[in-house]
């Protein structure tokens, strides 16, 4: 049974690891990595994608920040993403996303994490600047990272929209989220390569429009 079609339990953050049967070569490895990344590319769901793409949309339209939070790789993934959507995405005579990650300012990051706690690094930064309107995106595998839920949180009393690239079942963060892209997989590396994969495509859209 293919890992798109089997029952994705939840996990905690960074605990579950599926590897395979184990003992396999590099070569083995690589075709049971690959097969397990094509059954996310054809579950992948459009739709869904779409919707994450309207919301997008509309923060540029109407010049509203985006907000992107993550832990771990998906902190690299939130600073790939920021870069991406405020650079990359943008295209001659149009505005202008206004796309930060909230994983870069490590001062700002260590100073919240000692002084108040790590479950507030996320939410403390957006305190000073969430605004209306605005869009936190959060980057997560297990969608239970306790920074992330209450960044939502905080997002949702804001009145900011919450998008969610989340993997496994969603965890706690999937009824947190205005429009969720659910990568239902269980292996931590393939959703984080498609949730990569999703930005670059919400990327490129952007910068290809027409109007």
């Amino acid at each position: 049974m293919s890992a798109a079609k089997k029952t994705i339990r939840g996990t905690k953050p960074g605990a579950t690891h599926v590897v395979g049967s184990g003992g396999l070569d590099a070569a083995g490895f690589a075709s049971w990595y690959r097969e397990r990344t094509i059954e996310q590319w054809k579950a992948l769901d459009l739709a869904a994608l779409a919707r994450v793409a309207a919301v997008l949309e509309k923060a540029q339209a109407d010049g509203r920040f985006v907000w992107v939070c993550g832990n771990g790789g998906s902190a690299a993934s939130a600073a790939h993403v920021g870069c991406d959507f405020g650079k990359t995405a943008a295209r001659p005579g149009a505005k202008p996303l206004k796309c930060v990650s909230l994983s870069d300012n490590v001062a700002f990051l260590t100073a919240a994490a000692n002084d108040i706690g790590f479950d507030s690094v996320f939410a403390r930064q957006l305190e000073n600047v969430l605004a209306e309107g605005d869009v936190v995106l959060l980057l997560t595998g297990s969608g239970n990272s306790p920074n992330l839920i209450e960044a939502a949180e905080l997002a949702r009393a804001r009145g900011a929209a919450v998008v969610g690239l989340l993997g496994f079942d969603g965890g706690g963060l999937k009824s947190l989220c205005d429009e969720v892209l659910l990568i239902p997989s269980d292996q931590y590396g393939v959703i984080e390569d498609m949730h990569m994969a999703v930005a670059h495509i919400l990327t490129f859209y952007l910068k290809q429009k027409k109007a």
